[in-house]
C-alpha cells in the first residue's frame, strides 16, 4: 500500500493554475469581490475572515482588484459610454474589474482568454444582456489596457 501524496494539479505558464482551475478561481474571486462590495469592505478583509483561504489565483485576483480599484474603475468608466459605474449591475462591475486587472497585471493570460472568461461569467451570473455589455466594454478597453500594462507611465 503506497502512502505517496496525491499528485498536484498541473500548472500552466509561470505557475498559473490550468485553465479549468483558473475559471473556478475567477468565479471565486467574483464571489469575494461581490461580498466585499456588498459589505462595504476591502477584499483582503473579507479574505482574512474566511475559515479556509481561497485558491492562490482567486486571492491574487480579488486582492489585486482591491489594490488597483481606483485605476481599474477609471478605465472602465472611460470605456463604458453612457454608463456610470454605480448604475451597472453589481456582477457586471465585478466581472469587468477582474478582467481589467488581468489585462493590466497578468500578461501571461491572452487577451482573448480574458475576454471569453469575462463574457462567460457575465452570462452565467448576471442579466441576459450582460455578456454583450461586458464584451463591448472590454473590446474597447483591451487594446489600450494591454498597451498600458506593457508600457507603464
Amino acid at each position: 500500500m503506497s502512502t505517496s501524496p496525491a499528485p498536484e494539479p498541473r500548472r500552466g505558464a509561470e505557475g498559473a493554475p490550468p485553465a479549468g482551475a483558473r475559471h473556478r478561481a475567477r468565479e471565486r474571486a467574483l464571489a469575494l469581490l461581490y461580498e466585499a462590495e456588498s459589505k462595504s469592505e476591502r477584499p483582503d478583509t473579507v479574505i482574512a475572515r474566511l475559515p479556509l483561504a481561497p485558491e492562490p489565483y482567486a486571492r491574487a485576483l480579488a486582492e489585486g482588484v482591491g489594490r488597483r480599484q481606483g485605476d481599474i474603475d477609471e478605465l472602465i468608466a472611460g470605456a463604458a459610454s453612457g454608463w456610470r459605474l454605480e448604475r451597472m449591475p453589481a456582477i457586471d462591475r465585478q466581472v469587468l474589474r477582474i478582467a481589467v486587472f488581468e489585462l493590466l497585471e497578468r500578461a501571461e493570460v491572452p487577451v482573448a482568454v480574458v475576454l471569453d472568461e469575462a463574457v462567460q461569467l457575465a452570462k452565467d451570473y448576471s442579466t441576459e444582456d450582460s455578456g454583450r455589455f461586458v464584451n463591448g466594454v472590454l473590446a474597447a478597453l483591451a487594446p489600450k489596457t494591454r498597451a498600458r500594462a506593457a508600457n507603464p507611465a
